[in-house]
């Protein structure tokens, strides 16, 4: 059965006469502690039960029923939107951290035992209402059935405040935080403004004008420690026990903890699917510079139907597809697979080579399939106050004020701060899927400092289009949990993560990786002090060098698929 005949029924429903709803608005739902919750409920008029979708928000659960909640009712849900603890009508303090465990199953538990509930309970919503839904799964309540986020990742430390290379996701936490927890009534300031703040520590004040104690809790733990771990699904991922299907893009913050969390559910044997399209967080948003064709959308409404008649009301054959549905860019094709990299990836090295003067596209880096030999290094200036500026890729979560997606990067690859190595063009289409890793062998005059890599697709007219990057902040080379930090002048052996993709590159199109010490603001700067990024302000420039010889043979890693 493919996919098609799995929404078949669930698309023939959206045709039925319309329901009578019964609203009961702004309903106060009490807490363990005590404090009321407060949540709009929808459901079909009448005495019957019904199996119910659950959504929890810190974005404002409105004042009446929309247009996709009354789609929910027509088909026979009962809906409950809530606001999270501390947001808009609900009372309490705002937690980032500790809320969303405890008052998603205290709420489930509520929704349970009215009478109009048939005791079986789904959850649904994108971004921060996706990681709700991961943390209400932790507590194991038994009348959770299935859950459906989008474009929400599972952790914490990895999603929404560090990298996976542990420097800080300035742009993205700050704009978040200075969009939705300004004081009230209050000017936004100004983007430009707030990510420049020194130290970091202050960063909240300029973004939201107040102090912010998830900011500031950030900040005291740099590393993955026991604290992040205690927070995230990832880390206690064998607790969630429901049906997961999730939805992701390329383009999105969240894609990377979409796919691994995939993984790890599959291999603990729990029911979960993934799709991942050429989106960004908005799935609706149009690229400026790219065009994936006409197959890019999904029948989402369908699909959230099908999967949550299957699993809540049991209308529904079980889906018999493979798991995994990803779209490949250049191919602008929809795949399907069992696992993630899809099976028969395997890793081809593209060595870094160059004539020592691999600084912007104008130098001779060059990417090719063979070791290098002789080679003599490369060399740049990072300065924090001159940072590489960020162009697009998979940023969050306002596009006015911090452009995300395919972008042109031809502007970056004039700096001289920007090391970029270029293959021939391709004899023969090439394709990828899977997560991108960069080796490097690389010194620095500094005590700390980062490195960051981008995956580029060169077309024939020019144009450079980013794909994913990533960044290592020095101290972090060992692991997130084990911060060391650097000796001046030392050959390290590092490893960039530098995200996931899947593409084919066309025939005469080439493979591009740029190579710096910032991408900002996607990625706080590093001062290059060694001392704690929280309160530091003094800021020195740092001499970096890539070294691509045959004892060093720094290299890209692509997944490439046949």
């Amino acid at each position: 059965m493919r996919l098609a005949s799995f929404i078949l029924i669930a698309a023939l429903s959206l045709c039925a006469a319309p329901t009578a709803i019964e609203k009961n608005l702004h309903v106060r739902v009490r807490m363990r502690d005590g404090v009321h919750l407060c949540a709009n409920v929808f459901r079909p008029a009448g005495n019957g039960r019904h199996a119910t979708i659950l959504v929890r928000t810190p974005y404002n659960k409105g004042k009446d029923i929309t247009p996709g909640w009354q789609a929910l009712v027509e088909h026979g849900y009962a809906v409950v939107v809530q606001d999270v603890r501390g947001r808009f009508d609900s009372e309490g303090v705002f937690d980032l951290y500790y809320q969303e465990t405890p008052d998603g199953d205290d709420t489930l538990n509520w929704i349970a035992a009215q009478p109009w509930s048939s005791g079986k309970i789904g959850m649904y919503g994108g971004s921060y209402l996706g990681i709700a839904q991961w943390r209400a799964a932790l507590s194991g309540n038994p009348h959770l059935k299935a859950i459906l986020p989008l474009v929400s990742g599972d952790d914490e430390y990895l999603d929404r405040f560090y990298s996976k290379g542990g420097e800080m996701k300035l742009g993205h936490r700050l704009l978040w935080m200075s969009e939705h927890f300004s004081v009230p009534g209050s000017p936004k300031p100004d983007f430009n403004r707030y990510i420049w703040r020194l130290p970091l520590r202050m960063a909240d004040r300029a973004a939201t004008g107040q102090r912010s104690a998830m900011w500031q809790r950030a900040l005291d733990h740099p590393s993955y420690d026991g604290f992040w771990k205690s927070v995230s699904a990832r880390s206690n991922i064998e607790k969630i026990k429901v049906p997961v299907f999730a939805i992701g893009g390329w383009y999105d913050n969240y894609v990377e903890s979409d796919l691994e969390a995939f993984t790890l559910l599959r291999k603990l044997g729990r029911p979960n699917r993934l799709i991942v399209g050429p989106w960004a967080h908005n799935m609706s948003y149009k690229f400026p510079d790219m065009d994936f064709g006409g197959q890019t959308t999904i029948p989402l409404r369908e699909l959230q139907l099908a999967w949550f008649d299957y699993w809540l009301r049991g209308s529904q054959p079980a889906p018999s597809t493979p798991p995994l549905r990803y779209f490949v860019m250049g191919a602008n094709q929809w795949r399907e697979s069992d696992e993630w990299p899809p099976k028969g990836a395997r890793y081809v090295p593209f060595y870094l080579s160059s004539g020592g003067h691999a600084n912007s596209v104008s130098g001779n880096g060059a990417l090719g399939e063979s070791e290098p030999d002789v080679n003599p290094a490369d060399r740049f200036v990072y300065d924090p106050m001159k940072p590489v500026p960020t162009v697009g890729g998979a940023v969050c979560c306002n596009p006015k004020k911090f452009l995300w997606g395919p972008l042109d990067q031809r502007q970056v690859e004039r700096r001289r701060d920007v090391l970029v190595y270029t293959s021939s063009p391709l004899k023969h289409p090439l394709e990828i899927a899977g997560p991108v890793r960069v080796v490097l062998y690389a010194a620095t005059s500094a005590a700390d400092t980062d490195f960051t890599a981008k995956l580029v697709d060169v077309w024939p007219d020019g144009r450079a289009i980013n794909l994913t990057d990533g960044v290592l902040k020095l101290r972090c080379r060992e692991s997130l949990a084990k911060q060391v930090p650097a000796e001046p002048g030392e050959i390290y052996r590092i490893t960039i993560d530098a995200g996931p993709t899947a593409i084919l590159f066309p025939k005469g199109h080439a493979i591009r990786l740029e190579i710096s010490s910032s991408n900002f603001p996607r990625f706080a700067r590093n001062l290059n002090t060694g001392r704690p990024a929280a309160e530091d302000t003094e800021v020195r420039t740092a001499r970096q060098t890539i070294y691509h010889d045959r004892r060093h043979p720094s290299h890209l890693l692509l997944p490439v698929v046949k």
